[in-house]
């Protein structure tokens, strides 16, 4: 395993990374390993960065995870593209995976149904994928001040009986910096008092997630879903490519994604 010098790190574009990082207190070490670059934050968490075109496959990034997984340690995967769109959300989620967010307790909240104006703004500027279409944003409330926001869609029949309804947790996210213990329960359990739903579904993205908030709440795992590849636009945003072609043209991609089911 090689360090990298400071001036290996300022010419590429992680360097910003590590300048905030060590800006807000936060050490780490850097290192090269298999041609795989990595940011080993304290003990138990590691962050390989992903250039946009790379050889890897999404096989090889979920192993790198598993290698880290069995030494305790949790590996996260950040693109190139993710970080030059959002960086914000990035050294947002990153502090919260090293347990750094002020606590605030669900008890002392209060949930509330907002407008699609309000959700946008608050998952776009909280959340690490953005906002997408959904049917009900509901909103977490300390006092007057938005904490967190939980977005769902309407309800789906399902063939399990004529009366059975399902509906999909589209997204999830808190105000940066901040952590709500017991705050998705409490989203959760307000829509499902009021929209009568027999089981709630969900994505977690291998990406960043082993879906363990969910495992907490009693979600249980139904699904693996296969890896997604994207195409980027100028902005690095991402639109899906339903049929990825490799040789043509280099992609990123995601390392899939876990599905969940929470049963009431």
């Amino acid at each position: 395993m090689n360090t990298l010098t400071r001036e290996t790190i300022k010419e590429n574009w992680y360097n910003p990374l590590c300048i905030k990082l060590e800006q807000i207190g936060i050490s780490f070490h850097f290192s090269l390993s298999d041609k795989i670059k990595i940011l080993k934050v304290g003990n138990e968490l590691a962050i390989s960065l992903i250039d946009i075109i790379n050889p890897f496959s999404p096989h090889d990034l979920l192993a790198i995870q598993q290698a880290y997984q069995i030494q305790n340690v949790k590996l996260v995967h950040l693109w190139e593209d993710v970080w030059l769109s959002r960086p914000e959300q990035v050294l947002a989620r990153i502090q919260s995976l090293l347990g750094s967010n002020k606590r605030i307790h669900g008890r002392k909240t209060a949930v509330k149904r907002i407008s699609k104006p309000i959700a946008d703004v608050f998952l776009n500027t909280n959340h690490l994928q953005g906002t997408v279409t959904a049917r009900y944003k509901m909103g977490l409330f300390l006092g007057d001040e938005l904490v967190a926001v939980a977005s769902f869609s309407g309800l789906r029949k399902m063939n399990y009986s004529e009366s059975y309804r399902s509906a999909e947790l589209i997204r999830f996210a808190v105000k940066a910096g901040y952590s709500v213990t017991g705050g998705l329960s409490k989203l959760i359990s307000a829509f499902e008092a009021e929209f009568k739903p027999q089981d709630i579904m969900t994505y977690s993205d291998n990406d960043w997630s082993a879906g363990n908030a969910y495992f907490r709440l009693g979600f249980k795992q139904t699904d693996i879903l296969k890896p997604q590849y994207f195409i980027l636009d100028e902005n690095f945003q991402r639109s899906l490519e339903k049929e990825a072609n490799n040789s043509i043209n280099p992609k990123v991609f995601n390392t899939g994604s876990l599905k969940f089911i929470l049963k009431f």
